[in-house]
């Protein structure tokens, strides 16, 4: 049981690893000239993506977490 836990909690912080990667790519192809031209197709669909992985990484934490205390719940 230990051992499912350990591998379904380093699944979920490669998840985490993976959106907030995802997220910061997106942050930063948010480039100035977007901006600054106006673009907001663009702009707004990075957006979009950026608060998508932004909502991702905190369930994946708080999955995580759950998991975490299920393991020391567990060894006591």
């Amino acid at each position: 049981m230990n051992t499912f836990l350990v591998i379904v909690l380093l699944g979920l912080m490669a998840m985490v690893v993976y959106s907030l990667v995802r997220g910061i790519v997106a942050f930063l192809q948010t480039t100035r000239r977007d901006i600054d031209n106006g673009d907001t197709t663009n702009l707004r669909e990075l957006q979009l993506l950026q608060n998508k992985m932004m909502f991702a990484r905190i369930k994946y934490q708080a999955l995580a977490i759950v998991v975490i205390v299920i393991i020391l719940a567990a060894g006591r």
